[in-house]
């Protein structure tokens, strides 16, 4: 007849349950016997049975190996207790930023006007002086900000006022030498327009009487 396979979990009747306990502690002591004769082991067993009763199996001494279990694991603690330790505090700190983060996201979907309506007049209050603290500090940041580019505008019409005061001395200065060489450009049409006229003057060698010379002469109008 095939056995059922047994689910593994706490057998509710308490008739059972003992009948069970009693069938199974026979057989794990009688494996431990078995594992301590074939293979030359050094075993030990303790069992408490629910109301309280011990049964224990050695193959040599319960106590020098108990001893020896409590030995080895303190060599095992000595060898390795960084990561033991580390391990312990990763988890800790874990579990710590969750707490911390879930606290956040609390927070700030509160500031964002969510999830209000378990707040007290008091979280309320104090929902309100965070933010007039938070718009205070941004009204003086962006004062702050306003008061750099205004700096930066004056500066930079200072470099483009000196800029234009050098570009008007330069110019300047040219128009002024261009200036005096159109008037000695005019000044030399003048004298040769003078010149002209006094070339246009009768040289000629006359002897007589005024008058006489001015028969002579032909006037410009006839000319």
């Amino acid at each position: 007849m095939v056995r059922g396979k047994t689910e593994m979990r706490r057998i509710e009747n308490d008739t059972s349950r003992q009948v069970t306990f009693s069938k199974r502690r026979n057989g794990l002591l009688k494996k431990a016997f078995e594992l301590s004769v074939l293979c030359d082991a050094e075993v030990a067993l303790i069992i408490f049975s629910p109301r309280g009763k011990l049964y224990e199996f050695a193959s040599s001494s319960m106590h020098q190996t108990i001893e020896r279990y409590q030995q080895y694991t303190k060599e095992i603690q000595a060898n390795n207790p960084p990561v033991e330790h580390n391990m312990q505090h990763l988890k800790h700190e874990a579990a710590t930023m969750m707490k911390k983060i879930e606290q956040l996201e609390a927070t700030k979907r509160k500031l964002l006007g969510e999830n209000l309506g378990n707040c007290s007049i008091e979280e309320l209050q104090q929902l309100e002086q965070q933010l007039e603290r938070s718009v205070s500090i941004i009204r003086a940041r962006k004062m702050q900000v306003y008061k750099q580019q205004i700096e930066q505008l004056k500066q930079k019409g200072r470099a483009l006022a000196a800029e234009n005061a050098m570009l008007s001395e330069k110019f300047g200065v040219h128009g002024q030498v261009q200036g005096a060489g159109s008037n000695e450009e005019r000044g030399g049409m003048v004298g040769s327009a003078e010149i002209s006229e006094i070339s246009d003057v009768e040289t000629e060698l006359f002897i007589g009487p005024p008058e006489t010379r001015n028969k002579r002469l032909p006037s410009r109008n006839e000319m």
